[in-house]
């Protein structure tokens, strides 16, 4: 459990939707390894605001919306009977019933769609709104598919780093994971086609080489030092010449879970999202774990 933060419930969004059963599945997981209570959150949002209603209509959608809180609690319950299940049913639109709940929750759990998509939906838009604005970690569950002759009970963390402040939450994050879990965790970092080749007009006195073994260096320095917090947890570095969407998607084929910042050095200010972060989302083979800088 995070020092100070005793008592803060792992959130899970829950509309009964499959992806939502398998975030509430995860989020018990979590809660068990972590000893903390699960909130089984639903949003009732009415579209409609500025029509007036009948008062029997919105007392029978509350009801269905109680129902939906009541039916994941009992699910919840019975998966694990063990874990302090809590139910909230939320006002407004999921995304930012979530938002609200996060800011006093140790971990935010959601599937990567939920019942208000359209078939075909690769992502739904709270699983983008809340990884862009949460103040605290949040986990897309994404379904796991284990490539052929793998063996799903071995446990393995893969964090991206590329020294940003939310990279370096990412690890952090990633480094817990691995010791609640019993895993091992693979610190990756990609060195992009602007480092690795040389310019088209290059720099005074500037390697192309040396600024790689530079970079290389520090990232395994850094490793090491964050390292230092869990040091049962074997942990593995990567540095490869290779864009880091297809180097991170590639390496969650063989993952438990994927840990990315919000944001990395390549995101321009005017995304709320890393487009590293983004491809992830649409295409990782595990689920996801979205940290922002602290």
């Amino acid at each position: 459990m995070s020092d100070g933060h005793a008592g803060r419930p792992i959130v899970v969004g829950y509309d009964d939707s499959p992806e939502s059963g398998q975030a509430l599945g995860w989020a018990l997981d979590e809660a068990r390894l972590r000893g903390l209570p699960v909130l089984v959150c639903h949003a009732l949002n009415w579209p409609y605001a500025l029509r007036a209603v009948p008062k029997e209509t919105v007392a029978q959608i509350e009801r269905v919306a109680l129902g939906v809180v009541d039916d994941g609690v009992s699910r919840a319950r019975k998966l694990a009977p063990e874990v302090d299940v809590r139910p909230l049913l939320g006002r407004g639109t999921p995304a930012a019933v979530l938002l609200e709940v996060a800011r006093a929750a140790e971990l935010v759990v959601l599937g990567f769609r939920g019942l208000g998509g359209f078939e075909g939906l690769r992502v739904g838009s709270a699983a983008v709104q809340v990884p862009a604005h949460s103040v605290g970690p949040v986990v897309v569950v994404r379904p796991l598919l284990p490539p052929d002759g793998r063996d799903v009970r071995d446990v393995r963390i893969v964090a991206g780093l590329d020294g940003s402040p939310a990279s370096l939450a990412a690890f952090d994050f990633a480094l817990e994971e691995a010791a609640l879990r019993g895993g091992a965790l693979t610190a990756l970092c990609c060195w992009g086609e602007h480092g690795s080749v040389p310019w088209e007009d290059p720099l005074p006195f500037v390697s192309s080489r040396a600024l790689r073994s530079g970079a290389e260096a520090r990232f395994r320095e850094v490793v090491t030092q964050l390292a230092g917090r869990h040091p049962e947890v074997p942990v593995v570095t990567e540095f490869v010449t290779e864009r880091a969407q297809r180097a991170l998607i590639d390496s969650s084929k063989e993952a438990t879970l994927l840990v990315l910042g919000n944001r990395g050095n390549e995101s321009p200010a005017c995304l709320l999202l890393g487009r590293v972060l983004q491809t992830a989302l649409l295409e990782a083979w595990c689920p996801v774990a979205v940290t922002p800088a602290t």
